[in-house]
């Protein structure tokens, strides 16, 4: 009975291995592009994350205008024209002239009570502002975890092509020594029939992994924005990872910025009831001002007045058709539906946590049993194989053999996808999936 030869199993080994590159760094050649290389392009060019800093940068004037409240309002006027005027005395007689009146004057006003409006107002910016940078940091989070996994998908699906085109190769191996085994007479034309259809299946495999490479890169385009080149293989972000669940469960209640951002939406609330309350309290302004006006004294008895006064003012709410207090209550109802959201925030963000560790630690198992079940295909593929040569297997038990092999593979580079995927979303989980941490050569 004809069968492949040793040279060819060995060929075939070491194109599978080459497929597994996805699990080795590269080497040699023009240098790839790695991981954290994406990730600082991700942080410079994203159009999301720079709406976002764009959305963070307006709310930070809302610090300045609320501190205008303690700053005097300036203002200055000047005014000029022409008047004609004729004026009739007491004894009979007119008086006829033409004036050009000017007047130049400053006002300078003063909030010296307002109910503690101006510091809640300052202290409810200040709030928005920190929760704002939260916000932009769960933004970043999502980005990064969104590149991570395109990232990662293309080089899953490279290395998924390249073990599909292997497969290939050791099926076009294996359908040209069966042909020559029917030639002599040793198998029979079933044996082609079957090998032919499984070289057809290889090649729709090959042509549905291509596809996915193909989508994946339209992905990663869209989120990076340029398309992937050679990549090189990723670690895990163990190094950056909590040791234990609880350890990852603290971090995550005081990092995560969900968590963080909805503690400060409370005390935004807290300010606004105080704002809100500040409209029942009485407003004292002090207001200076100075002018000069010239001809402007139609009895043409004077050319030229200088004033200025010193003006103090109380203004105090009486009846406002029961506004304020409703805003008021408005605005406590608002701060228990924040309090609410707090509780609602880390919840949420617990669970999360657990289900990213559990993920984490399953994907650890799922690789390594994955390497175990592709060193026991090999042995079996191995073993089928000579017990063929022997007469003792048929092509079918080889194709099958062959099959559980690159399936097999096929899982091992899915495993090592998923596990570098899910050490990046448990790093997201616990907030800490951010440019600082991950040491990205990168301008804050």
């Amino acid at each position: 009975m004809a069968s492949l030869t040793t040279h060819a199993v060995w060929g075939f080994a070491a194109r599978a291995l080459f497929a597994l590159g996805l699990c080795l760094p590269a080497v040699g050649g023009a240098a790839a592009q790695t991981l954290p290389d994406t990730l600082v392009r991700v942080y410079q060019s994203n159009a999301q994350l720079n709406a976002e800093r764009a959305r963070l940068r307006a709310t930070d004037e809302g610090v300045s205008q609320a501190l205008s409240g303690y700053r005097p309002q300036v203002s200055a006027g000047l005014s000029a024209g022409t008047q004609a005027l004729k004026n009739l005395l007491p004894d009979g007689t007119s008086q006829s002239a033409t004036l050009y009146p000017r007047t130049a004057g400053v006002t300078i006003t003063q909030t010296l009570y307002n109910g503690l409006k101006t510091a809640s107002s300052v202290r409810q910016a200040e709030s928005q502002v920190r929760s704002g940078r939260e916000g932009l940091r769960n933004v970043e989070q999502t980005v990064f975890l969104n590149a991570v996994t395109a990232y990662m998908n293309i080089v899953a699906d490279q290395a998924l092509v390249d073990a599909q085109r292997a497969n290939i190769g050791f099926l076009q191996e294996t359908l040209a020594s069966t042909r020559k085994s029917l030639d002599a007479g040793n198998v029979t034309p079933t044996d082609v029939a079957q090998a032919e259809a499984r070289l057809s299946r290889g090649q729709a495999d090959l042509n549905a992994a291509e596809v996915t490479l193909a989508i994946n890169q339209a992905t990663y385009t869209q989120i990076v924005g340029v398309a992937p080149g050679r990549l090189a293989a990723a670690e895990p972000a163990d190094r950056w990872l909590p040791r234990s669940r609880e350890e990852a469960l603290a971090v995550g209640r005081r990092e995560h910025p969900n968590i963080v951002a909805a503690s400060y939406d409370v005390d935004v609330a807290q300010n606004a009831v105080k704002v809100a309350e500040a409209a029942l309290a009485p407003i004292i302004t002090l207001q200076g001002s100075a002018s000069r006006s010239t001809q402007t004294d139609t009895t043409l008895g004077t050319l030229r007045t200088d004033q200025a006064s010193v003006v103090g003012q109380a203004t105090v709410p009486i009846y406002d058709g029961g506004l304020a207090a409703s805003q008021v209550r408005q605005s406590k109802e608002m701060l228990g539906q924040v309090r609410l959201v707090l509780d609602q925030a880390r919840v949420q963000a617990e669970s999360a946590m657990v289900t990213a560790w559990v993920q984490n630690e399953g994907a650890k198992t799922a690789i390594r049993a994955g390497e175990a079940e592709v060193r026991s295909t090999g042995i079996a593929l191995a073993g089928v194989r000579r017990e063929r040569d022997a007469g003792q297997r048929t092509t079918l038990d080889v194709l099958n053999a062959q099959q559980e092999q690159i399936n097999a593979r096929v899982r091992l580079i899915q495993a090592h996808r998923d596990r570098v995927i899910a050490s990046y979303a448990l790093l997201a989980a616990i907030g800490r999936l951010e440019h600082r941490r991950l040491d990205l050569k990168t301008p804050d």
